[in-house]
């Protein structure tokens, strides 16, 4: 292995936390800790060539032991939202932990972003972490085998592999919570970036947050980002989609057969511009609206919409909704999808 590998912590049970640099010949890097799979930095060149920070997290392992925001973490097994915390698989009915008011969410109680990951391959520009998630764990069937490869490139572009395996029928939906301001993360608000989503269909939400079942067009809506748009310009209009989870937290409908350009978001005071492909079926655009004011990295103090998340995604509470793409894999389906974070600092908006 001749990647950097570094002590970053112990967790209160005990538990060593490494943290992996993956580096580009600039400079530039990506660190990942083997605690929940977290990104915790990810160090990119700004217009001038100066390096910025670009996600949110901590310095220390008791603030990602905590962690309400879910900053940088590999999200399992289920991420998003599960109405009332229960799903029906092959006529069986299965109960989940309820997390989130009478929902499920991001895997549970003690989901993938609180465990320690085994480390499978590391070098200068890759890291594969692994996890044994058994049989009954969280209320979810099957033991399920999970891999997640991280690749960093000289050209800026993060590439994360996920792929699952399992020895009986269950559901899985993967995803990384990082939280971005390309400013750097100490920068406050992340209202002024530009950003734009590549579909033209969102999956309606309750008033819990979660899918109701209804896939509706963004034309004639604040949610209609399909050209650059700055995040804050319509996040406050009187839109009952909007106004329930006060801002933007909405699956976004995508392609879902190859890997696609999702979003991108630009910041102008920086120049860095961030673009998100993927190939799972959608992608939620959520603006911060929740995260409590804490303490960061360097003494950087986080609030409400001071980071954007871009979650690749299977829709959420998809087993309730039939004509939703299905969340089941099975021995003989495993789980594997790809999503790309690529960085450039041209300094101009894109057409």
């Amino acid at each position: 292995m001749n990647g950097q590998v570094k002590h970053f912590d112990t967790t209160k049970n005990g538990d060593e936390v490494l943290i992996y640099t993956l580096q580009s010949r600039d400079g530039a890097s990506v660190k990942i800790l083997n605690y929940g799979g977290i990104i915790q930095s990810l160090w990119v060149p700004d217009k001038n060539g100066v390096m910025r920070d670009v996600v949110l997290g901590y310095d220390r392992i008791a603030g990602y032991e905590e962690n309400p925001g879910y900053l940088g973490a590999m999200i399992g097994r289920f991420a998003n939202r599960i109405r009332a915390g229960k799903f029906t698989l092959n006529g069986k009915e299965y109960r989940l932990a309820v997390n989130d008011k009478e929902n499920h969410l991001h895997g549970g109680t003690v989901g993938f972003n609180a465990k320690i990951w085994q480390t499978d391959d590391f070098s200068e520009q890759s890291l594969t972490l692994s996890l044994l998630s058994p049989d009954g764990e969280e209320g979810y069937p099957g033991n399920l085998k999970v891999t997640v490869r991280y690749d960093w490139s000289d050209a800026h572009a993060l590439t994360l592999t996920y792929h699952a395996e399992t020895d009986a029928d269950t559901i899985v939906n993967l995803t990384n919570h990082s939280y971005f301001n390309l400013n750097g993360q100490e920068s406050g608000s992340a209202l002024g970036h530009m950003v734009q989503i590549c579909s033209d269909r969102y999956t309606e939400n309750d008033s819990t947050g979660c899918p109701n079942g209804t896939i509706s067009p963004v034309e004639g809506t604040p949610l209609d980002l399909r050209e650059w748009r700055q995040v804050g310009e319509r996040i406050d209009e009187d839109f009952p989609q909007l106004t329930m989870p006060g801002g933007y937290d909405h699956n976004r409908v995508l392609d879902g057969t190859r890997l696609v350009t999702a979003a991108r978001l630009y910041a102008p005071e920086s120049g860095i511009l961030m673009v998100t492909e993927t190939d799972q079926p959608g992608m939620q655009f959520y603006s911060g609206n929740y995260v409590p004011h804490v303490v960061g990295k360097a003494g950087a103090v986080y609030d409400k919409r001071h980071g954007l998340c871009f979650e690749t995604q299977g829709y959420p509470n998809a087993m309730e909704h039939p004509h939703f793409p299905s969340p089941v894999v099975s021995p003989e389906k495993p789980y594997h999808h790809v999503t790309v974070y690529r960085f450039s600092a041209s300094g101009q908006l894109p057409d």
